[in-house]
C-alpha cells in the first residue's frame, strides 16, 4: 500500500527538493499543491516518475485547498506553502498574514481525517534577534517582530494546540537559510552567485557583517525524509541548519573567489527590519540524525556552479 503525501509549496525550492526525495521510492505517492506565486513549474519532478500529481492551488483559500485534500485520503501532510524572502514578505505584511489561513486550513482539514501526521515548515526567524548563541529549540526565548516570523511563531502554536486539542500528531522544521540549485535569486547564496557568474555587481545591505549560516538543500531534506521514515521527533520542533557562521561579506568575497568573477561589492542602505544582526542553531538534533558532516558552503556553493537546473535558471 503507497503512502499518499501531501506537499503544500511543492512547487518552491525546500519543497521541490522533498518531492523529489519522497518520490524516489514507490511506496509514496505525492500530491503537489501550489499557488506558483513563487513557486515554479520548472522545478516539479521528472516525468520519469509517475507517483506525483501537481494540482494547482491555494491553501489559503478553504475551498480550493479542502475540494484537493477530500479528493486523497492523505496519510502525511507536508505543509511548506507561504510567502517567503525577507524583502517580500516585508513590501507584502498582508499576503504573508494571509498564511495563518493556510495553517488553519491544513490542520482543520487533517484532524478529522486519515491523517496520521503534519510537518510544519517553520523558520529561524522565529528567534528573532537572538538573546543567545547557538539558538536552541528550547531555550531560546521567540523573539519575532516581523509579519513573517510571526507568522511562523502563531503557526507553531496552531500546531501545538491542535496535538493538546485534537491529537493530531506534528514535528516542526526550524529551517536556518536552505539554498541549492532550484533557489531563486531573491535569496543571498542564489543571488550572488549569478551575479559573479554574470560578472555584475554583488549587492549587500549594510555593511555586511550580519552573521548566517548556510544549509545545502540536500541536507535539508535528508534529516526531514529520515524523521519522516523513521518516525522520529513525534510532537516536537527541530532545527535544521548549518552552524559555521560566515558574515555576508564574507560569503560575497568566497563567491566571487570560487567564480573568477570581476564582480565588485556593493553596500545599499540597510533594511529597516527583517535582516537580523546574527543566526545560529544549534544543530545537535540535526547532527545526531544525520550522523554525517554537513556540506560545507564552499561544497554547496561547487555543486551548484556545476548544476545544470540552476545554471539554466540565470541564462
Amino acid at each position: 500500500m503507497q503512502n499518499k503525501i501531501l506537499v503544500t509549496g511543492g512547487a518552491g525550492n525546500v519543497g521541490s527538493a522533498l518531492v523529489e526525495k519522497l518520490i524516489r521510492n514507490e511506496k509514496n505517492f505525492v500530491v503537489i499543491a501550489d499557488n506558483l506565486s513563487t513557486g515554479s513549474l520548472n522545478k516539479l519532478p521528472a516525468r520519469e516518475f509517475t507517483n506525483w500529481k501537481f494540482i494547482k492551488s491555494d491553501v489559503n483559500n478553504f475551498n480550493d485547498i479542502s475540494s484537493v485534500m477530500l479528493s486523497y485520503n492523505f496519510d502525511y501532510v507536508f505543509h511548506f506553502a507561504a510567502v517567503v524572502g525577507v524583502q517580500r514578505t516585508q513590501e507584502n505584511p498582508t499576503d504573508v498574514l494571509n498564511d495563518i489561513e493556510g495553517i488553519k486550513n491544513i490542520l482543520n482539514l487533517s484532524k478529522n481525517s486519515s491523517v496520521k501526521r503534519v510537518y510544519f515548515s517553520s523558520s529561524s526567524e522565529v528567534y528573532g534577534e537572538p538573546v543567545e548563541l547557538p539558538q536552541n529549540e528550547h531555550r531560546t526565548p521567540l523573539n519575532s517582530r516581523v509579519p513573517y516570523a510571526v507568522v511562523k511563531n502563531v503557526g507553531e502554536c496552531f500546531f501545538r494546540s491542535y496535538w493538546q486539542t485534537y491529537q493530531l500528531p506534528f514535528t516542526i522544521f526550524r529551517f536556518f537559510n536552505t539554498y541549492g540549485p532550484n533557489q531563486s535569486t531573491d535569496f543571498v547564496v542564489a543571488k550572488f552567485l549569478a551575479a559573479a557568474l554574470k560578472n555584475k555587481d554583488i549587492t549587500i545591505y549594510g555593511d555586511g557583517s550580519q552573521t548566517r549560516t548556510f544549509t545545502y538543500v540536500d541536507d535539508t531534506i535528508n534529516v526531514c525524509s529520515k524523521i519522516f521514515e523513521h518516525k522520529l521527533l513525534t510532537n516536537d520542533v527541530i532545527n535544521i541548519g548549518n552552524d559555521e557562521l560566515m558574515t555576508i561579506k564574507n560569503l560575497a568575497e568566497l563567491t566571487i573567489q570560487m567564480t573568477g568573477s570581476l564582480s565588485k561589492i556593493i553596500f545599499l542602505p540597510p533594511l529597516k527590519e527583517g535582516d537580523m544582526t546574527r543566526r545560529q542553531p544549534d544543530n545537535t538534533k540535526m547532527k545526531e540524525i544525520l550522523n554525517r558532516k554537513l556540506v560545507s558552503i564552499d561544497e554547496g556553493i561547487k555543486l551548484m556552479m556545476n548544476d545544470k537546473r540552476f545554471l539554466s535558471s540565470i541564462e
